[in-house]
C-alpha cells in the first residue's frame, strides 16, 4: 500500500504543476481530462496525506516507549499509541474502498430516459411517478434538472422523457437507477378494485461532453420538421423540430419541445452525445471479459431492478434486497437509503474481485 500511496501523492503534485502551467491550462481538451483527474484524486491524496502521517507519529511514539525514562511521558505515549492503531485501522479500510478502480464517469451529469413499459395508460402513469421521483430527489440533493425531450400520453402520462440532471456526482448517485422499475397497484380506471402490475423503464447515462465524443460533420444527418402539436393556436407555422441522425451507428435523437431550432439542435446533440458514449462505454466493457460484466453489471435497462407495492406501502430493490415501508416518502424522492445500499453493494463487488 505504501507504494501506491507514493505514486499517488506524485502523480497528484504533478497534475497540480501541470495545471499552474499557463500553456496547458489553454489546451482546453488536455485541462479539462487534468481537472476531472485532480478532482477524482484529491480525496485519495488527502487520505493518503492522513495516513502518512499516523504512520510517522506512530513512529515517534514508539521511539518514545523505547527510549523514554519517565514512567508518565511512556504511559501518555502508549494511550497516544492506541488511539493512533485505531485511526490507521481506519484510514486502511478507508484506502482499500478508494484504492478500488473508479468509474471514471462518476463526477459527471446524467441523461436520464425514462419510457412507460408494459401495463397501457397506467404504465405512462408511473413513468409520469418515476420522473416526479427523480426530480424530487434532485432537488434534495441541490441539482438542477432540464427536459431535453418528452411524449406524453393521457392526461398525467408520460411515454417518454428525457431529461438531464446536473450536479457533481450525479452519475455515481444515479447509475443504479436503470433498469426496469414494477408498480402493483389499483389503477384509477379500475372499477373491480383489482391490482394491476405495470411497468416502466429507466436508463441512466454520464453526460458526454465534446470532448468525450467526437462526431464528423459528415457523419451527422439533421432533419428538421414541424413539431407535433394539439392543433389550433398550438401548432407552429414555422419547422423547429430537430432530429439528429449519427449515420455511422443508426443513433438518432429527436427533440421538438423548444420553440427555437437552435435550441432543439443543442439539446437532441447532447443526448445523441450521451448515447455514443454509452454505447462506446459498454462495448470497453464487453472487451473486458464476461466476468467483469457480471461482477458490474451491464445497465441493461431489461432488468428488473424494483418493485413499488402500494397496497402494502413497500418499496424492494431486487439486487440488494432492501426493502421499505414508506412508499410515498420514496415517491416523493427519498430514496437515499437505496441508493446507499447499492453503492456499498457495487464497493463490495469490487472488494471481492481485487481479493480484498
Amino acid at each position: 500500500m505504501q507504494d501506491k500511496l507514493a505514486s499517488l501523492l506524485e502523480r497528484f503534485a504533478e497534475i497540480e504543476n501541470l495545471l499552474a502551467d499557463p500553456e496547458i491550462s489553454a489546451d482546453f481538451r488536455r485541462s479539462q481530462g487534468l481537472l476531472r483527474e485532480h478532482a477524482t484524486l484529491k480525496p485519495l491524496a488527502e487520505l493518503a496525506t492522513g495516513y502518512r502521517r499516523v504512520i510517522s507519529e506512530t513512529a515517534e511514539m514508539q521511539a518514545m516507549v523505547r527510549d523514554e525514562s519517565d514512567k508518565e511521558m511512556i504511559d501518555m505515549a502508549r494511550s497516544e499509541l492506541a488511539e493512533l492503531d485505531t485511526r490507521k485501522t481506519e484510514l486502511e479500510e478507508s484506502l482499500k474502498v478508494a484504492l478500488l478502480p473508479k468509474d471514471p464517469n462518476d463526477s459527471k451529469n446524467v441523461m436520464m430516459e425514462i419510457r412507460a413499459g408494459t401495463g397501457g395508460e397506467e404504465a405512462a402513469l408511473f413513468a409520469a411517478d418515476l420522473y416526479r421521483l427523480y426530480t424530487r430527489y434532485s432537488q434534495r440533493m441541490g441539482w438542477g434538472l432540464e427536459v431535453m425531450s418528452t411524449s406524453e400520453s393521457s392526461p398525467g402520462g408520460i411515454k417518454e422523457i428525457i431529461v438531464k440532471i446536473l450536479g457533481n456526482g450525479a452519475y455515481s448517485s444515479l447509475k443504479h437507477e436503470s433498469g426496469g422499475h414494477r408498480v402493483q397497484r389499483i389503477p384509477v380506471t379500475e372499477s373491480s378494485g383489482r391490482i394491476h402490475t405495470s411497468a416502466a423503464t429507466v436508463a441512466v447515462l454520464p453526460e458526454a461532453e465534446e470532448v468525450d465524443v467526437e462526431m464528423k460533420a459528415e457523419e451527422i444527418q439533421i432533419d428538421i420538421f414541424h413539431a407535433s402539436g394539439h392543433g389550433g393556436q398550438n401548432v407552429q407555422k414555422v419547422a423547429t423540430a430537430i432530429r439528429i441522425t449519427h449515420k455511422p451507428s443508426g443513433l438518432v435523437a429527436i427533440c421538438q419541445d423548444e420553440r427555437s431550432q437552435h435550441k432543439n439542435k443543442e439539446k437532441a446533440m447532447a443526448v445523441l452525445r450521451a448515447r455514443l458514449y454509452a454505447r462506446e462505454v459498454e462495448r470497453q466493457h464487453r472487451e473486458i471479459s464476461e466476468e467483469r460484466k457480471s461482477q458490474v453489471g451491464s445497465g441493461d435497462r431489461s432488468e428488473r431492478v424494483r418493485t413499488y407495492n402500494f397496497p402494502q406501502s413497500r418499496v424492494t430493490d431486487h439486487r440488494t434486497g432492501l426493502s421499505q415501508f414508506n412508499l410515498d416518502e420514496v415517491m416523493d424522492g427519498d430514496i437515499q437509503p437505496f441508493i446507499n445500499s447499492l453503492v456499498e453493494r457495487e464497493q463490495t463487488l469490487k472488494l471481492e474481485a481485487a481479493g480484498i
